[in-house]
């Protein structure tokens, strides 16, 4: 009796959890069929359509007769253009996140390749291949703590370890990084450097360029469709000994992986927050071990769970305490604004310290993380406020040009003339964003260029180098901007960081609000004084005596880590223990509720079932609104899964989905599951 072809079991791009077994396609013979390998793509008919589905095994089990099976329509690669280890790094992902795999297969490739396009990778750009006319960059000379760090990384350079890089800012990471890669490339390995931003892109591409001469992939969601393309593939044949992208890089194939650096590792925007909701941090660590090669994960302020993981031994810690040469320490100081006059938020001696640095030659930093005139327009009569007829939030009014606008759902309006309610002309713009704070300071200091850099001031595609070529010329001007100036610039000429509003974070709803306050005032901080000029902090503040704010101008980053892991640990929070959010949202209030309702239900029937196995249980909260419960017109609620124990959390999460998918009432609604949220709102 003929031994029975293998059937084909693909991940097929759809929301359903579960993959789906296909006939071969009619046009194959045996042999072709058995030469068939995991991570091809395959081209299937899936209902009246057709889709490009990947490949994840041959096998003779199916679901149904293989009589009733359909056969594939054609197989669209010779060889797996994604390698094994990366397509069980994506299963494993799919598992962990509780997301359908073939949807996280589909978010791996380049959109030509769902589409089923060719695997074609065009010859380099001449701009990225000639460098004979450049001089290279030579290796800096290190400090005793940089050395020490290369050589322990170095040392082992064979076989997983994962190291976290905490150096305060300024200390010289890149340049250890750079000393690294170079070990790595002369050993004929690539290296994967992850980095959160596109902003920060350009300038980490052109160090990398000047110190290697070599052609380099670059991977954000800035470049055409031909563009990622050829990146991927690129990386994928190993023509590209060095990539460099965000968040979803780190699904970027690598012919002969040998190094993967997550800079900034603590940013919130490694981690996907709708579809996919992966953390990209996370995934390069577990990508690093299952290819068994080292992993760097650099900051100057780690993320509580890093930090732990280093006090644990997971993580080998290599800390950077000064920052190369002479450079002094960058001074902090709070500035208690309680009785002050202010100037459209500006205190007076705040505006005199601007002044001085100024009149030096210097540059000065001003950081609001708001951006727009005001966050509020209000009635001076009657209190009336502005708001988004389509969100629980206020509607922000911005200048440039006038109108009303939600940073939520993106609606915006015309600013009302008179109040709704009383009919009074008298509409005040109140509080402070990044626009009202630049025409204050182009008011006082009309002699001096102000540069705004937010999201408004940035949607143009060269408008972000251009504003950071116009500050590296070092003439005296004043930034003004969001969070987008803290991450990773390298300013000379900045001598004074001034901090507008550090207060928000301290009374957040989030568990980890003051962790995110901190992060985020030590890394503006960081941009002062990074050359051979002395730096100072000013931050505003009305809660000058909160002990978090003390313990981080007193004892710096570190001593704040420190006193809020103790806090997570008597409260049972991350990283002490696991937890998990089903989100949930509907077009009618109460409807979210009530399926995550019947979610907890089936939750709790599902523990019962283990009860007695002695295993640790899993803690349900809610369901409870939102923070903000209306959004894009859309009602909002969560339900909170925490547990002590990661295998029990991910055993109940699996079991749940299965009987969520299979409930009716789960199309009335939108549902997800995300796993280590780093967004509680």
């Amino acid at each position: 009796m003929p031994k029975a072809s293998p059937l084909l079991r693909i991940a097929v791009p759809t929301p359903l959890r579960r993959s789906f077994v296909y006939q071969p396609p009619e046009t194959l013979t045996g042999p072709e069929i058995d030469a068939l390998r995991p991570g091809i793509r395959v081209r299937i008919p899936f209902g009246r359509r057709q889709l490009v589905g990947i490949l994840l095994e041959l096998t003779h089990e199916q679901d149904v007769e293989t009589g009733r099976l359909r056969p594939a329509l054609e197989v669209l690669d010779r060889e797996p253009l994604i390698p094994e280890h990366l397509l069980r790094l994506c299963q494993w992902a799919s598992a962990y996140y509780q997301h359908p795999v073939g949807e996280a297969l589909h978010s791996l490739l380049p959109v030509a390749l769902r589409q089923g396009k060719e695997a074609q990778v065009r010859p380099w750009p001449k701009a990225d291949t000639d460098t004979a006319d450049q001089d290279a960059a030579q290796p800096l000379s290190l400090n005793q703590e940089q050395s020490e760090a290369v050589q322990t990384v170095l040392g082992e350079l064979e076989g997983f370890s994962c190291h976290l890089l905490d150096g305060v800012t300024g200390s010289g990471k890149t340049e250890v990084y750079l000393q690294i890669i170079a070990e790595v490339l002369a050993q004929g390995r690539q290296a994967l450097i992850l980095v959160p931003e596109i902003n920060l892109t350009p300038q980490t591409i052109h160090r990398f360029r000047q110190r290697f001469q070599r052609p380099i992939a670059v991977l954000h969601s800035g470049l055409t469709n031909r563009q990622r393309l050829d990146a991927w593939l690129r990386a994928g044949d190993g023509s590209a000994g060095i990539i460099i992208g965000t968040r979803s890089a780190v699904f970027t194939p690598m012919q002969n992986p040998g190094l993967i650096i997550v800079d900034e590792e603590h940013d919130t925007a490694f981690k996907q927050q709708d579809g996919f909701r992966y953390s990209a941090r996370d995934l390069a660590v577990m990508r690093a071990r299952q290819e068994d090669i080292n992993i760097i994960l650099g900051t100057a302020t780690p993320a509580l769970e890093s930090l732990h993981n280093a006090r644990q031994g997971r993580y080998r810690h290599l800390r950077l305490y000064e920052r190369p040469g002479a450079r002094r320490k960058t001074r902090f100081e709070l500035l208690d604004i309680n009785g002050q006059r202010l100037q459209e938020g500006f205190a007076d001696e705040l505006l005199t310290r601007i002044r001085h640095h100024l009149d030096a030659g210097n540059q000065v930093l001003v950081f609001i993380n708001r951006r727009g005139f005001a966050p509020v327009l209000q009635c001076g009569d009657c209190g009336w406020v502005a708001e988004c007829s389509h969100c629980d939030a206020r509607l922000t009014l911005h200048r440039s040009p006038l109108h009303l606008r939600c940073h939520h759902c993106e609606r915006r309006r015309p600013p009302d003339r008179h109040c709704p309610d009383c009919q009074s002309h008298d509409l005040v713009p109140v509080g402070l964003g990044t626009e009202r704070s630049e025409h204050l300071l182009q008011n006082v200091f009309p002699e001096h260029r102000v540069i705004r850099i937010d999201r408004d001031s940035t949607r143009r595609k060269e408008a972000m180098d251009e504003h950071l070529a116009d500050i590296r010329k070092g003439q005296p001007c004043i930034l003004v901007g969001t969070q987008m100036l803290a991450k990773g610039h390298h300013f000379p000429d900045v001598t004074l960081v001034a901090v507008l509003d550090a207060d928000s974070g301290l009374f957040s709803a989030d568990f980890r609000g003051q962790e995110h306050m901190a992060q985020l005032l030590v890394q503006v901080a960081g941009r002062a004084g990074r050359a051979d000029k002395p730096g100072e902090v000013l931050i505003q503040t009305r809660h000058a005596e909160h002990q978090s704010l003390q313990t981080l101008i007193h004892d710096g980053y570190h001593g704040l880590a420190g006193q809020l892991l103790g806090e997570r640990a008597e409260a049972d929070m991350p990283p002490y223990s696991q937890l998990a959010l089903l989100r949930a949202e509907a077009a009618t209030a109460g409807a979210a509720a009530n399926f995550l309702q019947n979610a907890r239900r089936q939750s709790e029937a599902l523990l019962a079932q283990h009860a007695d196995e002695g295993t640790a249980t899993v803690e349900l909260t809610g369901p409870l609104p939102a923070p903000m419960e209306k959004r894009a017109g859309r009602y909002r609620a969560q339900l909170i899964l925490r547990s002590p124990r990661r295998s029990t959390l991910q055993g109940l999460l699996t079991a749940l989905c299965q009987q969520l998918e299979a409930d009716p009432d789960s199309r009335r609604v939108r549902w997800s599951i995300d796993v280590d949220p780093l967004d509680m709102l």
